[in-house]
């Protein structure tokens, strides 16, 4: 008999590979992904955060693009420390970027701090029920958890189609998507 956390180990490692395959097979699938947005369907927002992409994680940059057109304000997640949740500054391309405390590029600590409406993230798999199965880390279910605190935020999975898993075993940390873009469309949550 497997433990959970293991097997949710073998299900990451098993969703890494598909992702890598996923990319390498389709190098335009963020592009496709960002032209597919419907911006209609997407609540109203002043400030929207991204992420810089990792490995094979599907580019934001097109999607980004197409927000910021819109005036929205941009900001990127920052990690503090690896228990913590994340915090997120605002963008300006005429920063250098800082790598945060997981060595990733991030907003320098002059950015102002910012409250997004609408948060981009990253995923390993995720489901029509807004499972998200993350890295494992927490990062982004104790950030979730901490901003819808403090006010309504919509969270917007982006992936590859390949990555929807049938159903994603939650644990009662696990924050939900409100919605999923792929290369092949927007998928609003279906919630039980």
């Amino acid at each position: 008999m497997t433990d959970p956390a293991s097997a949710k180990l073998d299900l990451r490692r098993a969703f890494r590979v598909r992702r890598a395959a996923l990319a390498k097979a389709a190098p335009d699938a963020a592009q496709r992904a960002a032209d597919l947005a419907p911006i209609h369907a997407l609540p109203a927002f002043a400030c929207f955060a991204g992420y810089h992409a990792l490995g094979s994680e599907l580019n934001p940059g097109p999607l980004i693009r197409r927000l910021s057109a819109l005036g929205g304000l941009f900001a990127l997640p920052v990690c503090e420390g690896p228990d913590a949740p994340l915090i997120f500054r605002l963008w300006d391309d005429r920063d250098r970027p800082v790598p945060d405390a997981m060595g990733v590029p991030a907003p320098p600590p002059h950015a102002p701090r910012v409250h997004p409406d609408l948060v981009i993230v990253p995923l390993l798999g995720f489901d029509r029920r807004g499972g998200r199965l993350g890295q494992g880390g927490g990062h982004y279910d104790r950030t979730l958890a901490a901003l819808r605190a403090a006010r309504p935020v919509f969270v917007l999975g982006l992936a590859y189609a390949g990555q929807e898993a049938p159903e994603l075993d939650l644990e009662p940390h696990d924050q939900r998507l409100d919605a999923i873009l792929t290369e092949n469309g927007y998928i609003p949550v279906e919630r039980p």
